[in-house]
């Protein structure tokens, strides 16, 4: 195939109970998947996933980043074994970038999920003395958003721009108090909407900054330099294909803005479709706003076949 394709992979919003149940009913792949993790990590999946009394669990972050990770990890790898593509580039938004490091064999699938739950884990403990938030805007210009949050801060609130993710819609993260005060400062900026998420941590800001050495750490110890096609880092919305490069560029996410958006605009020009990875449609609502391309997604048995038939097609 010589058409030119990017790997999308979700990041941390895009959990839910029963998610990758039908790669495991249907797949002995999917299930030794499952079993490994299991073994590596000491985190039972299957229960974690199929469990409904688990839901709460599951939306604690060390336990949503390498759920979300695993699932998406074996949808690409199910994908792979039955189309043969290599992507021209791949890319993820927040924890997703670290299934784009799997898909790009910078990462072993089994490492990277004990490396996200430690991920999880270490942004946890770096917001734990303090109430913390994210809060979706939608309505308003990254310039007013910023200008907002640059005022709020200068009168000692702890807020950030921290996820791009289309034109009109931005996340901001801090201390949740200081969020709720923002709320009535947005719409009188006539914001269209906010929201608080469901989130247990702060991400991409300062208040992450004490989880940073330990992750490079670990990536250190991880980290493979046999990229088989580039990663468009979130932090820069550039590609790097090189182990140096992810050990500089990973430790900084935790701490500044997903540019997901912006990696989109970056390399649109290049792409002919996207392929995104996992439970839900969260990036595709996203690109729609972004892209005129062809965007499929695959999270279960039958969205995997109906990606196969239409590729052939192109």
């Amino acid at each position: 195939m010589s058409t030119s394709c990017a790997f999308l992979f979700p990041g941390q919003g895009s959990q839910a109970i029963g998610m990758g149940r039908d790669f495991f009913k249907n797949s002995q792949l999917a299930r030794d998947i499952f079993a490994e993790a299991k073994e590596k990590s000491g985190i039972d999946f299957e229960d974690l996933l199929f469990n409904e009394e688990n839901k709460d669990k599951l939306s604690q972050t060390e336990f949503t980043q390498p759920a979300i990770l695993l699932i998406s990890s074996i949808a690409h790898r199910l994908f792979i074994g039955e189309v043969g593509i290599i992507p021209t580039l791949t890319l993820g938004h927040s924890l997703g970038e670290f299934s784009a490091l799997v898909a790009s064999n910078a990462l072993d699938l089994i490492d990277a999920v004990s490396l996200v739950n430690l991920r999880g884990k270490l942004m946890a403990d770096a917001c734990r003395d303090k109430e913390v938030g994210m809060l979706v805007v939608l309505g308003l210009s990254d310039e007013v958003v910023e200008s907002i949050c640059r005022n709020q801060r200068a009168d000692g609130k702890e807020v950030w721009a921290v996820n791009y993710n289309t034109d009109g819609q931005i996340v901001i993260a801090g201390v949740k108090r200081d969020l709720e005060e923002l709320i009535p400062i947005l719409k009188g900026a006539k914001a269209k909407r906010t929201m608080l998420l469901n989130m247990s941590v702060a991400s991409h800001c300062p208040l992450l900054q004490s989880a940073v050495e330990p992750l490079r750490e670990r990536l250190e110890e991880v980290i493979r330099d046999s990229f088989i096609s580039p990663v468009i880092s979130n932090v820069t919305a550039s590609r790097y294909s090189t182990k140096e490069e992810a050990l500089e560029l990973l430790p900084k996410q935790l701490v500044m803005p997903v540019k997901y958006k912006q990696s989109i605009k970056n390399i649109d020009n290049e792409i002919d479709f996207y392929i995104e990875f996992g439970h839900g449609n969260i990036l595709k609502g996203l690109n729609r706003k972004i892209t005129k391309k062809p965007h499929f997604n695959i999270s279960d048995i039958r969205s995997l076949q109906v990606t196969i038939d239409a590729l052939r097609e192109i």
